[in-house]
């Protein structure tokens, strides 16, 4: 039996990997220990310390918040934390930045964090886990009834492409252009139990599936199952997974609310007595391929009929479905930021911009520091 505990509301919790890189090389450093260490001396404030977290690799930190009501909240909650994390950072001589993978960095080179769980998963995933220099950002979200999780979870699968396509940011990898735009989510799946998640009916099934994992030693705890998107029974919430890292608070805060009103709009449809549209496993399949390969520029699968569009296209119009929704969760604001993201570029596409127009990655590495530090995105396109 696995107990979910339901939300009261639609709650919100963030988790934010960063990458450390030394300031003057924009190489990633091995300094997460000395950085979570730093954190927990230099503050009295036991609240914000508690939030920085080492990760798999010893060149990242993470930023989680606390139990947030809204968009603002998780944006003033972060932004809190990255501030005293930069108190520790910054005397140290080192950047912080963000994306699905750091443009130049050489993965035999890093070295994973000290701990048993890091060992084992180390152990078991060989050379598929030691490429796993990644970053992502995790989006949870409240769900108020058990009953309503896997219904959910099956509808925002036809979102994930345009979550994936709006935060590709890893066209890179150890100093060659991958030509994807989200290579991040190619690599992740290779680990076992990662990847798009099955489609199940009933918690039932869910429950019989993860027992199945038990028994045969695929897992040993829940958390050991690492898809996309994925129930956390524990917290009382769906997990989204799907985006690559985001470089900055603004886009982070964006793509935050287009994930809540989707799961409200979604829930609202349940309540209301409604079933919720879902697409053939093959189609998701396809559609996280598509974004992965052409990020914004990809034509997706939208319905079990076999319609195409643009993704771009779909959201500009998932945008106006949604806009009632975000007024009513007080993040209009931040969901209107999500077409700032198609004007821009999503970061992959600025990335690949600066690549071309400095004929570096170090440039690439440089302008990913400056856009954590500003907030929000860079030149535009």
């Amino acid at each position: 039996m696995i107990d979910f505990r339901p939300s009261a509301g639609p709650t919100l919790g963030v988790e934010w990997e960063l990458a450390l890189v030394d300031g003057d090389t924009l190489d990633l450093v091995p300094r997460a220990d000395d950085v979570v260490a730093g954190v927990a001396e230099a503050l009295d404030d036991e609240h914000v310390s508690a939030r920085v977290h080492r990760e798999l690799l010893s060149n990242t930190v993470e930023i989680v918040t606390g139990i947030c009501d809204d968009v603002p909240q998780v944006s003033a909650d972060l932004d809190s934390s990255l501030r005293a994390l930069r108190q520790v950072t910054d005397p140290l001589g080192l950047e912080l930045m963000c994306a699905g993978t750091h443009p130049f960095a050489q993965w035999q080179s890093q070295q994973v964090s000290e701990g048993e769980r890091y060992a084992t998963l180390i152990d078991r995933t060989r050379w598929w886990g030691r490429q796993m220099v990644i970053y992502g950002v995790h989006v949870h979200v409240g769900i108020t009834e058990a009953a309503k999780v896997l219904p959910i979870l099956n509808g925002m699968l036809t979102y994930a492409p345009h979550l994936q396509a709006l935060s590709a940011s890893s066209p890179f990898w150890a100093g060659e252009e991958t030509g994807y735009a989200s290579n991040r989510a190619q690599m992740f799946q290779q680990l076992p139990t990662a990847g798009l998640p099955f489609q199940f009916d009933t918690w039932p099934e869910y429950e019989r599936y993860v027992d199945d994992l038990m028994v045969t030693g695929v897992i040993d705890e829940l958390k050991e199952i690492r898809w996309d998107i994925r129930p956390a029974p524990h917290l009382g919430t769906l997990e989204i997974r799907v985006c690559d890292g985001i470089p900055t608070l603004r886009e982070l805060a964006a793509i935050t609310a287009l994930v809540q009103c989707l799961v409200v709009w979604l829930d609202d449809r349940l309540t209301d007595g409604g079933t919720l549209r879902t697409l053939p496993p093959w189609h998701v399949q396809e559609n996280k391929w598509r974004t992965a390969r052409y990020g914004m520029d990809s034509i997706i699968i939208c319905d079990d009929r076999n319609r195409e569009r643009l993704v771009t296209e779909d959201l500009a119009d998932l945008l106006e479905r949604l806009a009632p929704v975000a007024r009513r969760l007080g993040c209009e604001t931040e969901l209107a930021d999500v077409e700032q993201i198609t004007r821009t570029g999503a970061s992959y596409q600025r990335q690949l911009r600066v690549a071309q127009e400095e004929g570096t990655l170090v440039g690439v590495a440089r302008s990913l520091v400056d856009e954590l530090r500003a907030g929000q995105a860079g030149r535009p396109g």
